[in-house]
């Protein structure tokens, strides 16, 4: 069965309505497409954090630019499943837990009758931790369209964390984005910045990696301090880019048969198959001289 999806590059802000009105353009411009799956943006819901590292934005520090903490079965998610209708939507948020003080960087995964999953930001850079609570779960889940799991900007540079999702039987890893460009000798043309390259190279490896569909959205434009790279992107499960935005706002769309495409790219070398779980023990060790030797240096 062939499907049409699509990958969203756009910029959003702390203006809810802002959000809404963007988020209900794109899937317009789906539907005409008719795409079935949009993949929205990291924090599409609210806007991300205004800045990272020892700078960034933190509950102690400001409540002015914080995002909006938003329940899931709050009435903006809810706004959200009217704009989707038919079409499955992937999108991040702020997500306020069931005690009213935790946040988690999340994204849900609906339309406009069913939430499909969701999930909470596992992996943290810069001090993102001073302003989210850690997920600590990777699953997939079936919707009409494959079998999605989902994941958060950094943490497609962990091969990990993609790798437990393709083991929960994910077709269709959609990995959401607020991916910036980099902070010091920051390229003239982002298209060629060192943390552009870096984004685009781990679609491709974790696509290849899981020989998984890897849907990867991002913000464009520029929010607080924050110039985002965009380079939105379908990649299929030999690592080829079907479609990209570049560092343009908009949709990449692209036509994608998962039974097709896994029977024939899976035929020969299938790589969750020829694993070697048995000799694969330091990967998960946390107390090994040489993890605690490279934290001593990243804080050198």
């Amino acid at each position: 069965m062939t499907i049409t999806v699509a990958s969203v590059s756009a910029n959003f802000t702390r203006d809810l309505e802002q959000n809404y009105a963007l988020i209900e353009e794109l899937l317009e411009q789906a539907r005409a497409e008719g795409v079935s799956l949009v993949a929205f943006p990291e924090a599409a819901l609210g806007g991300y954090l205004s800045s990272l590292g020892n700078h960034g934005d933190t509950v102690k520090t400001t409540t002015r630019s914080m995002p909006p903490a938003l329940r899931i079965d709050g009435p903006e998610i809810a706004r959200v499943q009217e704009l989707a209708g038919d079409t499955i939507v992937t999108i991040g948020f702020c997500e306020l837990a069931d005690d009213g003080e935790t946040r988690y960087n999340a994204a849900v995964c609906l339309d406009g009758g069913n939430i499909y999953g969701s999930y909470r930001k596992v992996h943290q850079p810069l001090g993102e931790n001073m302003s989210y609570s850690a997920g600590d779960t990777y699953r997939a889940f079936d919707t009409p369209v494959g079998r999605i799991g989902m994941q958060i900007c950094y943490d497609k540079a962990f091969p990990e964390a993609a790798r437990m999702l393709a083991l929960d039987g994910a077709e269709i890893v959609v990995s959401l984005s607020a991916w910036p460009a980099a902070r010091t000798a920051t390229a003239e043309d982002l298209q060629e910045d060192r943390w552009t390259y870096r984004f685009n190279q781990f679609d491709i490896a974790r696509a290849l990696d899981n020989q998984v569909f890897w849907m990867a959205s991002n913000q464009s434009g520029t929010f607080g301090s924050l110039r985002y790279v965009g380079n939105a992107k379908v990649v299929d499960p030999g690592g080829n880019v079907l479609a990209t935005t570049l560092l343009g706002t908009g949709l990449a769309i692209a036509e994608i048969d998962v039974a097709e495409t896994f029977r024939t790219m899976r035929a020969g070398m299938f790589h969750l198959r020829d694993r070697r779980p048995d000799v694969y023990g330091p990967v998960i060790e946390t107390a090994g001289d040489n993890v605690n030797g490279w934290r001593e240096l990243a804080h050198a």
